[in-house]
């Protein structure tokens, strides 16, 4: 299960139990953080958390301000210096050299549009949308929060007082939308600054796995643990069952008739794994004619897939460059896998490094920060 819906989960729970609740953000990061801007976490009124903002040493300062949030019942901006080796409240040595934006917003559950339900719209979406939360570095100045959510025709939910901003705003999150790439604004007028993060919220990644064997019930769990939906197509009910993959969706059907039941976008990587010849070809071919497919792997020694172009080619098929690029045969990284779970290692990292457009190499091979920096500066903008 994703971040975001672990906290819907938790707050739904909380609402019918009456129970208040806070939504911590990461809402900019400068420098180095072990999560980036977006990480969510939620804390209720007994102090229990869903989620996290790090890799645990903000937690617990961040319990206190989120109670103190909620006793106030105001939205609260806070920063987190995790280059002071001196701080005694967030611990010494940590040697993360960032600082830290954190909203803090208490939930109201009779607010029609408060940022959880926002966050509960943008998950029933099948593509990605933009989620704004408006916050001040003065933290004198009030905390708006996250008021609103835009979709990639323009249409939103939730509103922004101030017109020109909320103009502005929604300009941003188009460019955005289309880059795929979060925003961090400083909005100006002639008598005031507002920061808005702009975060891009993309629908879960979907992995189709063409195949009910063993292989691929080892890799449908460690799938799970990335919180990745998880189809499995075959033609063996013996095979494809409920019982062999509890937590997937799971299709028995001849491969003529497998994309009946699987809505493709986006973020839908494919894996034939059949161990049968003749049932991957068949469904490579339905793949071929899907454009908005970004990943099609192929397990198996490249002389299958060679024989695969054969037999499309003696079928009149020849792929174009941009169907090539998104095959992937044999499928996975080289990482020296032998057991089925280290193949699967090499399956879920090829595919990660894929959809994120990632290259792949090892980090201390890269000259700077991890993270590009001027992806994380506030844009001057003038309203």
């Amino acid at each position: 299960m994703r971040e975001i819906e672990s906290i819907i989960s938790a707050y739904e729970e909380k609402k019918n139990k009456d129970q208040k609740s806070v939504l911590a953000t990461v809402v900019h990061v400068e420098g180095s953080s072990y999560r980036a801007a977006g990480a969510r976490m939620l804390v209720d009124e007994y102090g229990f958390m869903t989620g996290a903002i790090s890799g645990g040493c903000l937690e617990g300062d961040a319990l206190r301000k989120a109670l103190l949030a909620l006793d106030q019942n105001k939205n609260k901006l806070v920063t987190y210096d995790t280059s002071d080796e001196d701080d005694a409240i967030i611990g010494a040595q940590l040697g993360c050299n960032g600082i830290i934006q954190v909203l803090f917003e208490p939930i109201d559950p009779g607010q029609e549009n408060n940022p959880i339900e926002l966050l509960k719209i943008a998950e029933s979406y099948d593509q990605p949308v933009a989620l704004v939360s408006i916050f001040n570095l003065d933290k004198t100045k009030d905390q708006v929060g996250t008021t609103l959510l835009i979709d990639e025709k323009g249409e939103s939910t939730g509103k922004i007082d101030k017109p020109a901003l909320s103009e502005k705003i929604h300009q941003v999150a188009g460019n955005s939308l289309e880059k795929r790439l979060n925003h961090f604004g400083e909005y100006h007028t002639e008598n005031d600054t507002q920061n808005a993060f702009t975060d891009i919220i993309t629908p879960p990644l979907t992995l189709v796995l063409v195949g009910a064997g063993n292989d691929s019930q080892v890799l449908s769990r460690m799938a799970e643990v990335l919180g990745w939906d998880i189809i499995v197509a075959d033609g063996r009910p013996t095979h494809a069952n409920e019982q062999r993959f509890s937590s997937c969706q799971v299709v028995v059907t001849n491969p003529e008739e497998i994309l009946d039941d699987i809505r493709i976008n986006e973020t839908t990587a494919f894996v034939l794994m059949t161990h049968n010849y003749n049932y991957d070809l068949a469904v490579l071919k339905l793949l071929l004619n899907e454009e908005k497919i970004p990943y099609i792997g192929i397990l198996g020694p490249n002389k299958k897939y060679q024989r695969m172009l054969g037999d499309l080619a003696a079928d009149g098929i020849e792929l174009t460059n941009e169907q090539s690029a998104k095959i992937y045969a044999p499928v996975g990284l080289q990482l020296g896998a032998e057991t089925p779970a280290e193949i699967g290692l090499s399956i879920l990292s090829e595919i990660q490094a894929v959809l994120t457009g990632s290259d792949v190499h090892h980090l201390r091979e890269l000259e700077g920060s991890i993270h590009k920096k001027e992806l994380y500066e506030f844009k001057s903008i003038e309203l």
